[in-house]
């Protein structure tokens, strides 16, 4: 055992991040204005953990001023959430913008900016009007691209002076893939043709607003933020070893290669047409992909990923899924967190950090998330009232670590972001596993308090200096 002392370079990110409708609540909402999540917590509140969802979330839209002192104690030298789509606008086909909701992001932005914190803004968290989703299906339309587009037009407008770092989606893959794809989320179908669809689509419309946003001449960047699942192989043999690769095609480089490359994976698209995959796409938005490629991305990594071949026959009459090629492996002996029911392994940071080096042209990029949920936390609270987490601090050290090394490596890694600043709402996981700096008391109106985490956090900010305990063979 050995203690390692790394230095944080003064323009490396310390900040952490959050969304719309995880934290604002519905105060002041409209009605019309449901979102996606909106929508499914109405339809099935018996599957969010204990009924909490996002009508109340920490209700940050009335309490922002203290969350914002409270993020200035912590040391976050950038906060990144997202706009809420089904609350900007009052008509989503004429782009009419509800001046009530957009006046409150102006004294967000107030806010933060005097407490001298760096606002970054995802046009997109989950946050598909219902309405959309139920007149089009969602971004299976290209319509709904356009739609976007023009709702992009109009935050861009308003804020564009204000706030530099923009991000079109958080983690595009996700809906699609949970309701689509696997089933598991309202409404609950299986069709990987729409999957690939709201893939496409999704990619469309990044290209559209950076294509929008460079036009119109605005000052700073677009990215998007995505959560590649650092995959392993089970084994060196060739059909694990080809299990991981075409995993890593539908999950990883279905995103990651138009965003940085500008083009769908040449394999991935076999793949979809040796499979019959019908999804409609053009060779003018193959183009426009191709042309406006995002300026930076942020990746959510939080645990690695682990597949094998298959070992079992594919049912004749079962429609095409990505598993056919892979199953899902767990590592024996592997480091768990048991709450979330995930492997801990921060070398994650170190490979992806290389991958981004060697395969996409060192392309810069930065930890958009990463952090530790734990169930039942207040176990942990000590006669003064304040959570002793140190669990998190060795995760987040730890990870950190792993990015700070390879930026030292020459890898562009331009910063850390914690998930998350607050406790606050998951789908269906809701409170259950709690995950911020700072504690959100739900059994007395939401109370906040730093953990030992927060403060723990501001040293780091202050001292740019991260020091941890490593044993030798993790140098």
């Amino acid at each position: 055992m050995s203690k390692q002392q790394i230095a944080i370079p003064d323009d490396f990110i310390l900040g952490a991040a959050a969304s719309a409708w995880q934290t604002e609540g519905w105060s002041g909402k409209k009605a019309g204005q449901d979102s996606y999540l909106d929508a499914w917590y109405k339809q099935d509140r018996h599957v969010w953990h204990n009924g909490y969802g996002p009508a109340v979330a920490t209700d940050f839209i009335n309490r922002f001023e203290e969350d914002v002192a409270l993020m200035k104690a912590a040391g976050l030298t950038h906060y990144r959430t997202s706009i809420n789509w089904s609350r900007f606008l009052t008509d989503y086909e004429q782009g009419t913008v509800d001046e009530e909701y957009a006046a409150y992001y102006d004294r967000l932005i107030d806010a933060l900016e005097a407490q001298g914190i760096e606002l970054m803004l995802c046009l997109e968290h989950y946050e598909l009007p219902a309405v959309l989703l139920e007149q089009y299906g969602g971004w299976a339309s290209k319509h709904v691209v356009e739609l976007f587009t023009r709702y992009a037009d109009q935050v861009f407008a308003r804020y564009a002076g204000r706030v530099s770092r923009w991000f079109v989606f958080n983690e595009p893959i996700v809906v699609q893939t949970r309701v689509y794809l696997d089933a598991l989320r309202w409404p609950y179908q299986q069709n990987t043709h729409t999957w690939m669809q709201w893939n496409h689509h999704k990619n469309l419309a990044t290209a559209k607003v950076v294509k929008l946003f460079r036009e119109q001449g605005y000052s700073g960047s677009v990215g998007t933020i995505l959560n590649p699942e650092v995959t392993y192989p089970r084994s060196a043999a060739a059909h694990d070893q080809q299990a991981a690769e075409i995993y890593d095609l539908f999950y990883n480089r279905v995103f990651l290669d138009p965003a940085i490359k500008g083009a769908y994976p040449a394999e991935l698209m076999a793949l979809l047409q040796k499979h019959d995959i019908q999804w409609d796409y053009t060779a003018e938005e193959l183009a426009l992909i191709a042309e406006h490629r995002v300026d930076e991305v942020g990746l959510n990594l939080y645990y690695p990923h682990r597949v094998k071949a298959p070992s079992r026959a594919w049912h004749a009459e079962t429609p095409f899924h990505p598993a056919f090629y892979y199953e899902h492996f767990e590592l024996p002996g592997r480091r768990m967190n048991p709450s979330r029911g995930w492997e801990i392994q921060p070398r994650i940071v170190w490979d992806m950090a290389q991958r981004m080096k060697q395969e996409y042209g060192n392309f810069p990029w930065f930890i958009a998330e990463n952090g530790m949920g734990i169930e039942n936390e207040a176990r942990f609270r000590q006669e003064n009232g304040e959570i002793q987490d140190d669990y998190r601090i060795n995760f987040i050290a730890e990870h950190l670590y792993q990015a700070l090394l390879a930026r030292e490596a020459g890898c562009n890694c331009l910063g850390y972001m914690l998930w998350a600043f607050t406790d606050n709402v998951s789908p269906m996981n809701a409170f259950k596993n709690r995950y911020g700096l700072i504690e959100i008391d739900l059994e007395h109106q939401r109370q906040r308090r730093m953990k030992k985490s927060a403060h723990w956090f501001r040293t780091l900010r202050d001292s740019r200096q991260l020091t941890l305990t490593l044993d030798d063979e993790d140098k």
